[in-house]
């Protein structure tokens, strides 16, 4: 038998009682009826009972019989095959936004092997904003409405004359002129009115969508593939909800659904996306990002084996890559995790995709048309059970999102407490009024709530609660209604989360660290979210922090160096040389922004090519400014985190130190000006580090790249107790007095010393003491002692007339006069079989400290150093009979910005980096 197509079937011929013929000829037209339709032989025979037929006295309920019977079997032929045999695909405005684009699609629809395909098309790129823009003309009696439609007009018909020719062309040019020209009259009757319904807008709106279906539609039949295009105002069905929102109506959507298909079977189908009706049948829309919305409604009601919706990223970021360039695309997202993201402003998909999908258990993927390598980010049922043993190591936190523009409410009053319909009353009134709550967040104590709102809709919100409970106000019940502006909303998200101790703690950490205040928080009891409130201008740089502390991207910290001398000059080679081992095997991402001399400045917004600053400076150097220049290293918002690294040995630098460390900036040097200054400043100093997350490290002011200030700390913080701390503090002096032996002259080992680079430019400044009694009021302040500068007796290597020399080279001249004082110290330490060495003591059982040349027996370990090694001797209550000892190089730049940059990397593993 040939085969029947549905149009056959599309208007049944149902035979009127005048037509019907007389029973002589009944029979014969029922034989010529089931030859022609073998089916209905057996339907209408078997079916029918004799007592059936003996009842059936009207020739009209014969025949609608037979026609029932041959629509019903019609209907089986051609019913819609639902299941896995069917693939749906969104392709976006961006996607068929020009003729080209368009020609893309239909090559993916033709490449895609899925035996039967659903393709849901929006509207050309910027079309829905043409034509809410044509609505909005016509209301506010704006005649160019007419100019802007007929620039809607010539972008799809030059798009059709690209595209298409032949019938298709013509077909479509006039279906597009008609819609242009019924447009036009209704667009004229708005502006007449000055007004237009709900849905006259949702009529005139939907035309994009319409447009670029049937071109595209077109363009697929040109490539030799059978398709039907579906206008699914003629198949989804949506009800109205308020808020700008629509439900559908899935047992009517699927009714029609089923008659659809039987009229125009096909294993293509091109449909609108957007756009539905109403149970009334009147044109509405799914409102706005509604494409994906109808996407995901329509995978539910074929019952699809996936729904591919197809956008201009490449998937689903860990946070917005606009924010955060280290932002990673997830392989996969749970359908709770997708839509947490959504909600919370992720460029994700409309929050109300996820629900038609999930009940029937259909993945979501999200893919880049323009990189088809890509495979883009799976959303679908969470795979792993978090109870499970051997569960994948992908982080807790899956993603973070934001939303700016906000701001917080906030209602508060001991006459909330325990009073019922308070919320209520508040919600009430925001309701009243048409403001959108983001987050709400409420003491235990009930004396407040405070909520998020768009700082738009604030003004409105602040005076309907006002107005709402002037009363309560007035009596004081309530103490106030505020309105905090320039707010965000920063959340987490992550299935993970649920159940799993320490997620918020690591989360507030991270923020804390980066110096981020959170003004209000929210958790689902769900887990699967942490909601915080920041300043807005703190948005990108919590963002930053946190997407970095669970380790979605590299510990990323914008560095300044002060100070382009012999050490700042060291530390720089160094960061160059293991720039790279640090991103690679620990995820640190050390960013020098800024580097200053006291004369000049390089400045860079991305990080200063560290293989060259000194040509860059030479190039681009500015006038030194250290106000300009901590502005633009910590004004960078986009990196979370800022340190200043002080390679100075400027009192002025170091006067700062307390102003940065109170902006978030954290400070680390090898400067002792700071901790060795004013009693009263140093106290400030720590007291500020200690109440912050801000953190000031200084380990290098002792002892060079030693661990000095880490073991004392380390003690102290274990509960030992300091009894004494005694050492050879200077690496210079240390130098001096293990070659100051045998016959040589003291200043002939000095002026060696100072050849090889040991000594300051000039000596005395090693030799005055003064550098060691540095590093003692260090010691001492570290081990709890309130001492000054002033208090450390000091005994003074440099003669005293030479002391006010006019040069160094003049003191290095008259200093062989003054030998022999020193050769008699050294004879006499060698004849009680004992050595010189200069140290530092703190006698914290005393509460003192001092500065001295002493002597040591040979046997002791002070006596048998070498070179410029520093050693330390700590005496304790654990370590009383025998010293705990610290020895090693204490001298010399390299050290010296080895030290600094043990710092900077201790900084970053605080600040997140894996350790």
């Amino acid at each position: 038998m040939a085969s029947i197509s549905a149009a056959n079937f599309h208007t049944p011929r149902i035979l009127s009682p005048n037509s019907l013929p007389h029973d002589a000829n009944q029979k014969k037209i029922c034989q010529s009826q089931c030859r022609t339709f073998p089916l209905l032989r057996r339907s209408a025979i078997c079916r029918a009972s004799p007592q059936g037929v003996k009842r059936e006295t009207s020739n009209t309920r014969i025949f609608a019989s037979v026609t029932d019977l041959l629509l019903d079997e019609t209907e089986e032929k051609f019913r819609l095959p639902k299941g896995d045999t069917w693939s749906v695909h969104k392709f976006g405005g961006t996607c068929v936004g020009s003729s080209e684009r368009i020609k893309n699609v239909a090559d993916i629809i033709v490449k895609d092997n899925s035996e039967r395909k659903l393709v849901v098309v929006s509207a050309m790129s910027k079309v829905t904003d043409m034509m809410y823009d044509l609505i909005e003309k016509a209301q506010s009696r704006d005649d160019s409405f007419v100019s802007a439609l007929d620039a809607v007009l010539e972008k799809h018909r030059s798009t059709a004359f690209d595209l298409l020719d032949g019938d298709d062309l013509s077909s479509f040019l006039s279906r597009l002129h008609n819609d242009i020209s019924n447009l036009k009259a209704m667009l004229r009757a708005i502006y007449i009115a000055g007004h237009a319904t709900e849905s006259f807008k949702d009529f005139v709106v939907g035309h994009g969508e319409l447009w670029s279906a049937q071109i595209l539609s077109s363009v697929v039949r040109k490539k030799g593939m059978n398709r039907k295009w579906m206008d699914t105002r003629e198949v989804l069905i949506v009800n109205p909800s308020g808020s700008d929102q629509v439900d559908p109506d899935y047992v009517e959507s699927e009714k029609r659904l089923e008659k659809w298909y039987s009229q125009n079977p096909s294993e293509i189908i091109i449909a609108t996306g957007f756009i539905a009706s109403t149970p009334q049948n009147i044109p509405t829309t799914l409102k706005r990002d509604g494409s994906d919305f109808s996407a995901a409604i329509m995978g539910a009601l074929f019952r699809a084996c996936q729904v591919t919706i197809w956008t201009d990223v490449d998937g689903v970021y860990t946070a917005d890559p606009r924010k955060v360039s280290e932002a990673v695309i997830l392989q996969t997202l749970s359908y709770q995790e997708a839509w947490e993201m959504s909600y919370f402003g992720a460029n994700v998909l409309h929050p109300r995709t996820i629900i038609p999908v999930m009940q029937y258990s259909i993945p979501i993927v999200i893919r880049n048309i323009f990189n088809l390598s890509a495979p883009g980010t799976r959303i679908c049922h969470s795979l792993v059970n978090d109870k499970e043993e051997g569960q994948s190591l992908e982080p807790l936190v899956r993603g973070f999102a934001t939303i700016d523009n906000l701001a917080l409410v906030n209602v508060e009053g001991t006459g909330m407490a325990g009073v019922p319909g308070t919320a209520d009353a508040i919600f009430g009134a925001v309701k009243d009024v048409g403001a959108n709550v983001i987050m709400i967040s409420q003491a235990s104590s009930e004396h407040s709530v405070c909520f998020a709102v768009p700082e738009k809709e604030v003004k409105a919100v602040a005076e309907a609660l006002k107005s709402r409970f002037h009363q309560a106000l007035d009596s004081g019940r309530l103490s106030q209604i505020a309105v905090i502006p320039n707010c965000s909303i920063l959340a987490a998200v992550g299935q993970k989360m649920a159940s799993t101790p320490g997620v918020s703690a690591s989360l507030f950490n991270a923020l804390a660290k980066a110096n981020i205040n959170v003004r209000a928080i929210a958790q689902g009891c769900s887990e699967y979210n942490i909601t915080v409130v920041i300043k807005q201008e703190d948005c990108i740089k919590a963002l930053r922090a946190v997407h970095s502390r669970f380790y979605l991207s590299r510990t990323t910290i914008a560095m300044g160096v002060i100070g382009a001398g012999l050490i700042g000059h060291t530390l720089l080679g160094q960061l160059r040389d293991q720039a790279a081992v640090l991103k690679e095997k620990f995820n640190i991402d050390l960013r020098v922004m800024g580097i200053t001399s006291s004369s000049t400045m390089l400045l860079s917004d991305v990080g200063i090519d560290l293989s060259r600053w000194r040509d860059l400076q030479i190039e681009n150097g500015e006038v030194a400014n250290l106000e300009n220049f901590v502005q633009h290293v910590h004004g960078n918002h986009l990196l979370p985190n800022t340190v200043l690294v002080d390679c100075t040995a400027d009192s002025g630098v170091a006067s700062h130190y307390y102003d940065w460390l109170q902006k978030g900036i954290h400070v680390i040097t090898p400067n002792k000006k700071a901790n060795s200054g004013p009693l009263d400043q140093y106290l400030k100093l720590r007291s500020l580090q200690r109440q912050s997350y801000t953190h000031y490290f200084y380990e290098a002011t002792v002892g060079a790249g030693l661990p000095i200030i880490s073991t004392l700390r380390g003690l102290l913080e274990t509960g030992d107790k300091i009894l004494k701390v005694e050492g050879i503090f200077s690496g210079t002096l240390s130098y001096i007095f293990n070659n100051f032996i045998g016959k040589r002259a003291f200043s002939e080992v000095v002026a060696e010393a100072k050849q090889a680079g040991y000594t300051e430019p000039d000596p005395r400044d090693d030799l005055s003491g003064t550098d060691v009694a540095r590093k003692v009021i260090i010691l001492a302040r570290e081990s709890g002692l309130k001492l000054e500068l002033s208090d450390i007796p000091i005994d003074n290597l440099v003669p005293e007339p030479l002391r006010d020399s006019a040069s160094p080279e003049e003191f290095m001249q008259q200093l062989p006069q003054f030998d022999q004082d020193m050769t008699n110290n050294r004879q006499d330490a060698e004849d009680a079989g004992e050595v010189l060495r200069y140290v530092g003591i703190v006698d914290v059982a005393n509460k003192k400290g001092v500065v001295e040349l002493r002597r040591y027996k040979k046997d002791h370990p002070f006596a048998q150093l070498s070179g410029s090694d520093n050693i330390i001797a700590f005496t304790t209550t654990r370590y009383k009979n025998q010293p705990l000892i610290v020895r090693g190089p204490g001298a010399g730049a390299q050290v010296t910005a080895g030290g600094v940059f043990s710092d900077i990397l201790r900084l970053a593993s605080y600040l997140g980096a894996p350790s």
